[in-house]
C-alpha cells in the first residue's frame, strides 16, 4: 500500500511538471503579422505608380460547416465569420500598401449615418452656408469572394508501440480550407481575375503510457501523459486570404489587367515565377566602318595624261563609298530608330506570342528599336526603359 501511495504522488508531481514545461500558462496578447512575409512585402508595385481604389462589401463563410467534435452536435462554426477583416488588411498591406486603396463598405450604413449627423450639426450651428463634407471616394473595383470550402479530417493517421506495458503513440489529422477571391470592374461589371487557394490545417497528439504490476500481479502502477497541438483555424484563413491576394495580383498581370513596375536593377525573382525583370541596358547604335580595298597600281610607262586618269578613278571610288555609307546609315536609322505603334500591343518576354506578356502599350506610343530578332521580331524600349519583344508589322 505504501508503494502505491508513492507512485500516485510521483504521477501527480510529473503531471504538474509536464503542464509547466509545455508552456500552458497565461500568455500576453500579440500582434498578428503576415504569414507570407517575404513575397507579400516584396511584390513589385503597379506600373502606373498609383494604387487601385477597391471596395470590400463582405467576405462570407459559404461552407456551412460546424466545428467537428466527437459525439457532440456543435453549434460553433468551423471557420471565422469575420474574414473580411483579413481581406481588407491584406489589400492594404500587400507590397507595403503600394497596390490598393481600400474604401469602407462593410460599415457603410454607420458611415453614412455619421456623415448625416455631422451635416445636421453644422447646419444647426453655422447655418445653411456651413462648410460641406468632402465627397466620399468611390471604388473602381470590387473584391468579392468568400470561404467556399472546409473539409474536416481529409487525412488522418497515427502510430504507437508498447514494450512490457511502457510505450508511446502519436496521432495526426488534416483539414483543408478553401478560399476564392475575384476582382470585378465597377465600370463594366466584368470579372477581371479569379483565384482559388487551399491550405491544410494540421493537428497532432502525442502521448506516453506506463503500466506495471507488483506483488505477483496484486498491485498495479499506471501513468499517462500527452500533448495535443491544433493549428489555429483563424490563422490558416488569414494566411490563405493573404496568398489569394498575392495570386490575384499575379493573375491580373498575366491577363493584362495591370502591369508591374520593374526597376533597372539586378534580378531578385527566380526564373519561371512570372516576374522576371531583365535589366535594361541601352544598346548603342553600331558604328559602321567601311574599309577601302586598294589594289597596288602597276607601274606604267610615264605618260603625261596617266596621273589625271588615276586621280579620277580614286575620286570616283570615294564618291561611291560615301554613297554606300550614307545608304547604310539610313538603313540603320530606319531599323534602330524611333517607331510608333499602329495599335494597342503587348510586349513579350520572348520572341513568341505564347510567352509571358510583359507590358501593354497603347496605340501611338513611341518606342526605340534596340535589337533585331528572328522571324520579324524586334526588341524595343520606351522612354521609361520598359522593353520587350514585338512584331515588326505592328510598328510604323
Amino acid at each position: 500500500m505504501k508503494r502505491l501511495l508513492i507512485a500516485v504522488l510521483l504521477v501527480q508531481l510529473t503531471g504538474c511538471a509536464i503542464i509547466h514545461s509545455t508552456g500552458l500558462s497565461e500568455q500576453k496578447p500579440v500582434l498578428t503579422t503576415s504569414m507570407l512575409k517575404k513575397e507579400f512585402d516584396t511584390l513589385p508595385p503597379p506600373a502606373t505608380g498609383k494604387p487601385v481604389s477597391v471596395a470590400v462589401y463582405n467576405f462570407l463563410d459559404k461552407t456551412g460547416q460546424r466545428r467537428p467534435q466527437a459525439n457532440v452536435a456543435s453549434l460553433s462554426t468551423a471557420v471565422t465569420q469575420g474574414a473580411e477583416t483579413f481581406l481588407i488588411q491584406a489589400l492594404q498591406n500587400v507590397s507595403n500598401g503600394k497596390w490598393f486603396d481600400v474604401v469602407e463598405r462593410v460599415g457603410i450604413d454607420n458611415l453614412t449615418k455619421e456623415r448625416t449627423i455631422i451635416r445636421q450639426m453644422r447646419e444647426a450651428y453655422e447655418g445653411p452656408n456651413s462648410k460641406p463634407l468632402m465627397p466620399m471616394q468611390f471604388a473602381g473595383m470590387i473584391i468579392e469572394g468568400g470561404i467556399v470550402g472546409y473539409d474536416a479530417t481529409t487525412t488522418s493517421g497515427g502510430a504507437g508501440m508498447r514494450i512490457f506495458g511502457i510505450g508511446k503513440q502519436t496521432q495526426w489529422s488534416q483539414d483543408v480550407v478553401t478560399v476564392s477571391v475575384r476582382a470585378v470592374s465597377v465600370n463594366t461589371g466584368k470579372v477581371l481575375a479569379t483565384v482559388t487557394v487551399q491550405k491544410s490545417i494540421l493537428s497532432t497528439a502525442d502521448s506516453a503510457t506506463a503500466l506495471k504490476f507488483f506483488d505477483q500481479g496484486t498491485q498495479a502502477f499506471e501513468a499517462e501523459a500527452g500533448l495535443t497541438i491544433n493549428e489555429p483555424g483563424t490563422y490558416a484563413v488569414k494566411a490563405t486570404v493573404e496568398l489569394a491576394v498575392v495570386e490575384l495580383i499575379k493573375e491580373g498581370a498575366r491577363k493584362g489587367v495591370w502591369a508591374f513596375k520593374y526597376e533597372p536593377v539586378e534580378k531578385s525573382w527566380t526564373k519561371g515565377s512570372g516576374f522576371e525583370a531583365e535589366p535594361v541596358v541601352p544598346a548603342p547604335i553600331p558604328e559602321v566602318k567601311k574599309e577601302v580595298e586598294t589594289t597596288p597600281i602597276k607601274e606604267e610607262p610615264k605618260v603625261e595624261a596617266a596621273p589625271v586618269k588615276e586621280e579620277s578613278k580614286v575620286e570616283v571610288k570615294k564618291q561611291e563609298l560615301k554613297k554606300e555609307v550614307v545608304e547604310l546609315k539610313k538603313e540603320l536609322i530606319e531599323l534602330f530608330g524611333k517607331k510608333t505603334l499602329k495599335q494597342d500591343s503587348y510586349l513579350y518576354v520572348e520572341q513568341d506570342e505564347k510567352s509571358t506578356r510583359k507590358w501593354q502599350f497603347k496605340k501611338g506610343t513611341v518606342v526605340q528599336v534596340r535589337q533585331p530578332g528572328t522571324d520579324g521580331w524586334l526588341k524595343v524600349f520606351d522612354n521609361e526603359s520598359r522593353g520587350g519583344w514585338i512584331r515588326a508589322d505592328q510598328l510604323e
